[in-house]
């Protein structure tokens, strides 16, 4: 059994930390993205939909998972906003779709938001963004197993592998 430990970024200010334009925003590249998805999903019979309002800002989004982990429901916080986007196709940029979601799992969205918009949290978002640039990377999915990287879900098996030994 493998433990995750999810490590919430800004992945907009890895990037920017680097000097690098994510994927996303370079057209020749973006057509192969979105394809790459979608093959990935097929592959491991995942339920997937390209997100019509893509590129999400996520960075209330992800103020949010270092709240739900701080409250110890991280994962659960993960899977609903990931199926948001990337199954139901909601456009998460509009606070009061994301207010739905919240509040339809239970989640009072102006104390979890009150919450998320604290120096703190903002403080440790920033931090742990530093510290996965300090480890050299770059872009997400990135899984760090012994010590070593992986990026990309086509890494994936690799990473597998890697955490089997």
């Amino acid at each position: 059994l493998v433990k995750v430990k999810y490590m919430p970024i800004l992945l907009g200010g890895l990037h920017n930390l680097h000097g690098i334009k994510a994927p996303a925003f370079i057209p020749a590249k973006a057509k192969f993205m979105i394809r790459d998805c979608k093959m990935i999903a097929e592959k491991r019979k995942i339920k997937f939909k390209f997100n019509s309002y893509f590129p999400i800002k996520t960075l209330n989004l992800m103020r949010g998972a270092l709240i739900a982990q701080e409250d110890d429901f991280q994962k659960f916080y993960i899977d609903k906003i990931f199926d948001s986007i990337w199954h139901d196709g909601l456009n998460m940029n509009d606070q009061n779709i994301i207010d739905k979601v919240l509040k339809n799992n239970e989640i009072n969205p102006k104390t979890f938001f009150l919450r998320a918009s604290s120096q703190s949290v903002k403080n440790l978002l920033k931090k742990k963004t530093d510290e996965a640039f300090e480890k050299g990377i770059f872009g997400a999915p990135t899984f760090l197993i012994n010590g070593k990287v992986f990026w990309g879900q086509d890494r994936l098996e690799f990473a597998i592998a890697e955490a089997s030994k």
